[in-house]
């Protein structure tokens, strides 16, 4: 069984286009992998995430890329849950105000939906499933969540998606806000990618 402390960085696809999520990806596992994403695959068609959970849509995204990458392939699908609005908008979280809505679309139609609830009732959480494929085969699926509230209004320059409303359980400012490198300890991503670490299969 390979080591991860005495061999060189291990190549990992992430099965996705999203620029800023690979790069956090890479930032929380240093330098123990080296991290790639779907535009080492041109040619790789959109995968159509029609599952009704974050397990099965990380699931048809991280087997249908490891179809066409030789080596450790991982897909994550994570969203944003609000309480007050029945857990929406969940698993439809990158396309909340519409199937072409950017970040900040999103982010004002939650705003909005929000706008009578006060305090406590505008808890949420951040909830990530990753899962790890291998020759088309699904081997393990690895949830993260962390806690947080709906703040009244956008703060911070940092992260991306609904990172500027968000604030953790715990923390005064939004995940974009914070420094990189919180963020990248407490997050729901982070905690999902340090079960996977320790997942004895792995190596």
């Amino acid at each position: 069984m390979a080591d991860i402390h005495h061999s060189g960085p291990i190549d990992l696809l992430v099965s996705t286009r999203n620029a800023h999520k690979t790069a956090e990806i890479a930032k929380i596992l240093a330098a123990r992998f080296q991290v790639s994403d779907l535009r080492v695959l041109p040619d790789f068609p959109e995968v159509e995430e029609v599952g009704k959970t974050f397990e099965e849509n990380a699931t048809l995204k991280a087997v249908a890329a490891s179809r066409e990458y030789s080596g450790w392939v991982i897909a994550d699908d994570s969203g944003l849950e609000v309480d007050a609005l029945g857990g929406a908008p969940g698993i439809y979280s990158a396309r909340f105000a519409g199937p072409s809505a950017d970040d900040s679309a999103n982010t004002s139609l939650l705003l909005t939906k929000l706008e009578a609830t006060r305090g406590k009732a505008r808890s949420a959480r951040f909830r990530c499933v990753i899962v790890l494929a291998r020759a088309g085969r699904k081997l393990a699926a690895f949830e993260g969540t962390v806690e947080g509230i709906i703040a009244n209004h956008r703060s911070g320059k940092g992260g991306f998606g609904y990172d500027p409303v968000f604030i953790p359980k715990g923390y005064c400012e939004t995940f974009a806000g914070l420094p990189p490198e919180t963020k990248n300890r407490i997050s729901h991503r982070s905690r999902a990618l340090d079960k996977l670490l320790v997942w004895e299969g792995f190596f």
